[in-house]
């Protein structure tokens, strides 16, 4: 089983902005799949499907950011899930946006959704793929107002390309160990 958790905000203020950037790269994946995302069910919209008899899930959750491993650890519980087939799709300021970055695990880096999922699971024994949203040009932008806001008209090809480049990787992790993948897209 391979359990895939985009990370972001539910509600139509939020659907564009930086920090729902998981939500889209979970889009994109839906798309490429065939798995639509619309079952609900433990805080979460989630789908399922098979690829070479492996069972996949796409989840979104629904608990907004700081509250996600409230959806993540009952889902995996659900389906008998271990951490290890878990790879969680977020936002990362301190990745220049248009960046990707995959990890086997490893911290939180301060990212409210990441900690609730540690939290939750009790581990950061799961891998990880951030996307780069950057930090803000501007003094006197706050973090919160800045991930809470769309991507820039210069941002959005290099945004666009690494969500292509995220939902890629996932693809390529579903028949293929994620050490490889990671030496592929981490570049």
């Amino acid at each position: 089983m391979k359990v895939i958790v985009g990370l972001g905000n539910p509600g139509f203020q939020y659907e564009k902005t930086r920090h729902n950037v998981g939500f889209m790269v979970l889009d994109e994946l839906s798309k490429r799949l065939g798995i639509p995302v619309k079952k609900k069910k433990f805080n979460a919209v989630f789908g399922m499907g098979t690829l070479q008899g492996e069972k996949i899930v796409l989840v979104k959750p629904l608990t907004y950011m700081n509250a996600s491993g409230e959806a993540v650890r009952p889902l995996l519980d659900y389906y008998n899930a271990a951490a290890d087939d878990l790879v969680v799709v977020y936002d990362d300021l301190d990745l220049p946006a248009g960046k990707i970055r995959l990890r086997q695990k490893g911290g939180t880096g301060g990212h409210n959704g990441m900690k609730s999922i540690v939290a939750h699971l009790g581990t950061k024994e799961f891998k990880r793929i951030r996307i780069g949203i950057g930090r803000p040009e501007s003094p006197g932008i706050g973090v919160i107002d800045y991930v809470l806001k769309p991507f820039s008209k210069k941002e959005k090809p290099a945004v666009s390309e690494s969500i292509d480049r995220a939902a890629e990787s996932c693809e390529k992790w579903l028949n293929t160990p994620f050490l490889e993948v990671m030496n592929e897209y981490n570049v």
